[in-house]
């Protein structure tokens, strides 16, 4: 991968995303960002991290934990992130990230992090109550990013803040010390990104915590669960329409056809312009097929390498190994630029 030293190679930028472990992975999740990722690969020295740390902000059952970050990495792996040509690892494996989190909440300003909205709304109204740990969850996150000195970040609507919120934080370094050590790292937005709803609600995001199954399509259903699942979908009884413009008024609608242009890899135009005036008695059982076709390969290859975890856990070590050759030499040059006294990190 080269020094961590030294910028990414010339004309290829180094893409570093993170996801939690925290189960019961979705379709969201892979249209929204996993199958993004999956291309990143091409045009990037990619970078991906099941983020256990940033997972125990709030209580994590410790089997659990182990069990959903195996699943993540089963299903990264099973969408088709290659293990060789990008690295995969669990964040507590590289323990530049906590060290590089603790320097950077010395150059955080209290204001920044009093800002962040995210920490308002998982907080709530218990926010006396809520951990240290989720309130600077923010500069852990600038830690992950920037270790790697990372280019670019693909982010969605949720994350733009805590991405400038790094950037002030690369930028606040750099002047601190009168070094330039950070690069300000650039969202990767993605046109393709899908934003999937709930099964039973048009208007709730699609998410692991929604009490009913029937509301998510899981990456390990296997293909009679998938069919239910949409053939019991909310919609209304109209037929589909023929415009776009036509769908803003049904969000269950709009949610059925965003996924089937997804999963087909077209427009929404394209999809009214074949299905438009016709019901979704019709429609359903097209999609079920598509997203079969789509996701059964997934979930089946997911379910066989669950059943050798001590391979995953290979593979995640292995990754681990890469990411600290990178994160290694790069906290040895933060410890130098700060003053610290000391054997280096850096062998």
């Amino acid at each position: 991968m080269g020094n961590s030293t030294e910028q990414a190679p010339a004309g290829k930028g180094r893409i570093f995303s993170g996801i939690q472990p925290t189960g019961n992975l979705h379709l969201g999740n892979y249209l929204g960002a996993i199958r993004n990722w999956v291309s990143l690969q091409n045009d990037f020295e990619s970078i991906y991290c099941v983020v256990d740390l940033h997972a125990i902000t709030v209580h994590q059952d410790p089997l659990q934990l182990q069990k959903s970050t195996r699943e993540v990495a089963a299903c990264l792996i099973a969408a088709g992130i290659s293990t060789d040509q990008s690295i995969l690892f669990n964040q507590s494996c590289v323990p530049q990230h906590a060290e590089l989190a603790w320097i950077f909440n010395c150059v955080t300003r209290l204001g920044w992090l009093n800002r962040m909205t995210q920490f308002k709304e998982k907080a709530g109204k218990n926010r006396e109550n809520a951990s240290v740990g989720l309130y600077a969850y923010p500069t852990l996150m600038a830690a992950d990013i920037l270790c790697y000195r990372a280019t670019h970040v693909p982010v969605g609507e949720d994350q733009k803040q805590h991405l400038e919120l790094t950037r002030d934080i690369a930028q606040a370094f750099n002047s601190i010390y009168g070094r330039d050590v950070f690069p300000l790292p650039n969202p990767q937005i993605f046109g393709t990104a899908t934003r999937v709803m709930s099964l039973r609600d048009g208007a709730a995001k699609m998410s692991k915590s929604d009490v009913s199954d029937n509301s998510r399509i899981n990456m390990t259903d296997d293909a009679d669960l998938i069919l239910q699942k949409i053939r019991k979908a909310k919609t209304d009884s109209d037929a589909l329409p023929s415009e776009v413009v036509a769908l803003s008024s049904r969000p269950e609608a709009a949610n059925l056809v965003g996924i089937y242009a997804a999963l087909a890899d077209c427009s929404t135009e394209n999809v009214l312009a074949e299905f438009g005036g016709r019901g979704f008695g019709e429609f359903k059982p097209m999609l079920a097929d598509l997203a079969v076709a789509r996701l059964s390969p997934i979930g089946d290859e997911m379910r066989r390498l669950l059943k050798n975890p001590g391979d995953i856990d290979a593979v995640l070590a292995k990754g681990a190994d890469r990411a600290t050759a990178i994160a290694r030499p790069l906290l040895a040059q933060v410890h130098d630029v700060i003053g610290f006294l000391g054997k280096s990190t850096d062998h």
